[in-house]
């Protein structure tokens, strides 16, 4: 396993994280304990969940993938060997059945103990706003778009004195965004330089991979410049990089037969690209996933790539790609392509 560190700290984490959004609903207890079990044999030690989880946001199923992971720390009693990463749900529909939504102050405390409690641990390691409360930075939408009915108005001098106060009480350690854009995490960078007492965001959890590259837009300089390491979540699309669903295939028990609506990677564009990528990696003696990962692996910006698996045959093909180089002519066929059907599915 390769190793890098949490920007701004001293903690040591795998540049593979096992995500787990899939557990309580596609996977079982026990499937998400093998998992977690394959993946620190493996030297994973980064481990990320949201109270939201499993996807899809569902009342049934709300906080089971906390659940499953606490379990587990209770039967191992482990927990010290991990550095675990939640998140607070944004502001919006799919989130509503859980509490009143947004952050407030009383939203995220209440969030941080249900997810204390559910995870059976004292502290999570990093904390992450799971989505701005802004109207912003939807899946499939490219730019920015101003909604005249945003009442948003700013808070996040708030949110992170909230965030300070749980830090001080030892819930949590770092504090880190996710599916935000380049103005909002440079607002939250610019509020902590001018109030020193306030925590500084460290990390930003985006989607990127070879069909979604934006981060590289605007955020890819602030994470170089200002020391933001991306969380890389999505690398393999929904799992349209792996190449399951060329030619049109629907596995059965696959995330897109299951949940149709999860179709963010099925464009014409994306499949066109998805081929080109298959046809590319194959040259060169790799399967696309192991292409796909090592791309994102390999990125400067990069912190960790957060992989998901259903099965366990996909987690240890998607860790093995922690030991995939790629060399410059690969590199420059990625590049080629990109160029000519850039960021099929925003």
């Amino acid at each position: 396993m390769i190793y890098t560190t949490l920007p701004h700290t001293d903690i040591k984490v795998s540049k593979i994280c096992l995500g787990t959004m899939t557990w309580g609903n596609q996977n079982t207890e026990a499937e998400g304990h093998e998992q977690m079990d394959y993946a620190i044999d493996q030297g994973v030690n980064f481990f990320d969940t949201a109270e939201l989880y499993p996807i899809p946001a569902h009342p049934d199923y709300q906080g089971q993938t906390e659940r499953i992971i606490g379990t587990w720390f209770k039967k191992n009693k482990n927990r010290d060997r991990i550095v675990l990463a939640s998140k607070i749900a944004g502001n919006g529909d799919y989130s509503k059945f859980i509490r009143t939504t947004g952050f407030s102050r009383e939203s995220i405390i209440e969030a941080v103990e249900g997810s204390l409690a559910r995870l059976q641990t004292d502290y999570i390691d990093l904390y992450q706003l799971h989505w701005p409360e802004r109207s912003t930075n939807y899946f499939g939408q490219r730019g920015y778009r101003h909604e005249i009915s945003d009442f948003w108005e700013d808070n996040i001098h708030q949110v992170l004195e909230t965030l300070r106060d749980l830090v001080k009480e030892g819930k949590i350690r770092k504090v880190g965004l996710s599916n935000e854009t380049p103005w909002g995490t440079m607002r939250y960078l610019e509020e902590s330089k001018v109030h020193r007492n306030l925590p500084r965001m460290i990390t930003v959890q985006n989607p990127y991979n070879l069909l979604n590259r934006l981060f590289e837009v605007g955020l890819s300089e602030i994470s170089m410049r200002e020391n933001i390491g991306l969380l890389a979540y999505s690398p393999l699309g929904f799992g349209v990089l792996s190449g399951k669903y060329l030619g049109g295939n629907l596995p059965d028990n696959s995330r897109l037969a299951l949940f149709p609506n999860y179709n963010r990677y099925g464009s014409a564009n994306a499949s066109m690209a998805t081929q080109k990528y298959f046809e590319l990696a194959r040259e060169h003696g790799l399967s696309l996933a192991q292409m796909a990962l090592a791309f994102v692996n390999s990125r400067p910006f990069l912190t960790s790539t957060i992989i998901g698996a259903s099965t366990l045959p996909q987690l240890k093909e998607n860790i093995g790609s922690v030991d995939v180089a790629l060399d410059k002519v690969l590199l420059k066929g990625i590049e080629e392509i990109h160029d000519t059907i850039p960021n099929p599915s925003p």
